[in-house]
């Protein structure tokens, strides 16, 4: 008699192991292996290059220059940290062309720890202070010229200026006028001349 053994009870074969299929001819295939490009890369530096440095610590000393080339008033008014203060007007005292150089290194080093902004626009008030003054004096050297030459310019004068004393521009138009007489146009800056300039110039 023949033993038949049950299906059941037999050994199955192993199941074959999955083969990895080769890769394409021309084609890179990477097995869970990161990839080059997404690999950890350095951070960017982002230190600002000698360049950079270099052209900053111009624009401060420029800045410096700027300030001390302000008015002793419009310098006393601007408020910047004493050492700064101090480095401008030794600057300022500073003769030889080398001296020059090396302070207004150290100025632009202070200048860091100054507010740049508000020094910037200290430097842009006291500038166009100092252009609405030079245009005004124009103005009132213009109008100084035109009273003495001619009445009509006192007409529209008083038209423009209602609140100036008439009685004593017409007293200073007319001395002016008279000290004028057979004097060359170099030679006319008398007293008269003077003292009408200084009167129309507040009014402008």
């Amino acid at each position: 008699m023949i033993a038949v053994t049950p299906s059941w009870s037999l050994p199955r074969s192993p199941a074959p192991m999955a083969r990895r299929a080769a890769p394409h001819r021309g084609i890179d295939v990477h097995y869970g292996e990161p990839d080059a490009s997404e690999a950890d890369e350095p951070e960017a530096d982002t230190r600002p290059s000698k360049t950079q440095l270099k052209n900053r610590s111009h624009e401060l000393q420029a800045l410096g220059v700027a300030l001390a080339g302000l008015s002793d008033n419009a310098l006393g008014a601007i408020q910047m940290p004493e050492p700064l203060r101090d480095a401008i007007e030794q600057y300022r005292r500073t003769k030889t062309h080398e001296g020059l150089r090396r302070q207004m290194q150290y100025v632009g080093k202070l200048m860091h720890n100054a507010d740049e902004a508000a020094l910037r626009e200290a430097v842009a008030a006291a500038t166009l202070g100092t252009a609405q003054s030079a245009l005004a004096l124009h103005e009132a050297e213009r109008w100084r010229a035109e009273l003495i030459a001619s009445d009509d310019a006192m007409t529209r004068w008083l038209t423009e200026h209602p609140d100036t004393d008439t009685q004593q521009l017409r007293s200073l138009v007319r001395a002016a006028r008279r000290d004028a007489t057979g004097l060359v146009p170099e030679d006319r800056q008398p007293k008269s001349f003077r003292e009408l300039f200084q009167f129309i110039k507040p009014m402008l």
